[in-house]
C-alpha cells in the first residue's frame, strides 16, 4: 500500500485574523491574486409578463438562470452605450434612456 502525504491545511479566516491580532506576521497567507468583490445591493424590478417569457427563453437556451440574463444584458447595455456618448447624429444624449432605446419588435 502507498503511502501519502497529508499536507498542511490551511488556516481558517479567524485563526488567521486571531494571528494578525496578536501582531504575528501573516502575510504569507496572502497572494494578492485575489479579486475583490464589491458589495451586492439587491433591488426591485418590474417587468411586464412577456418580456418575462422572453427573459425565461432567453434563459432556457442558454441553460442559466433569468438573474443571469437579466445581468448579462444590463453589463452589456452598460458598456455598449456609456453615458454622455454621442447620438448617431453626432450629439450628446441628455437623457440617460434615450441611448437604450431600440427599434427592435420586442415588447416591454
Amino acid at each position: 500500500m502507498k503511502q501519502t502525504r497529508e499536507g498542511k491545511k490551511a488556516p481558517s479566516a479567524e485563526s488567521i485574523a486571531k494571528m494578525a491580532d496578536r501582531g504575528e506576521d501573516v502575510s504569507r497567507f496572502f497572494t494578492n491574486r485575489g479579486k475583490m468583490m464589491q458589495p451586492i445591493q439587491r433591488v426591485n424590478v418590474d417587468f411586464a409578463a412577456s418580456m418575462l417569457q422572453e427573459l425565461d427563453q432567453a434563459a432556457a437556451e442558454l441553460n442559466v438562470s433569468r438573474q443571469a440574463v437579466i445581468k448579462a444584458f444590463v453589463r452589456q447595455a452598460l458598456e455598449s452605450a456609456p453615458l454622455g456618448a454621442e447620438s448617431a447624429e453626432g450629439q450628446l444624449t441628455a437623457d440617460p434612456l434615450k441611448r437604450f432605446s431600440h427599434t427592435g419588435g420586442g415588447s416591454e
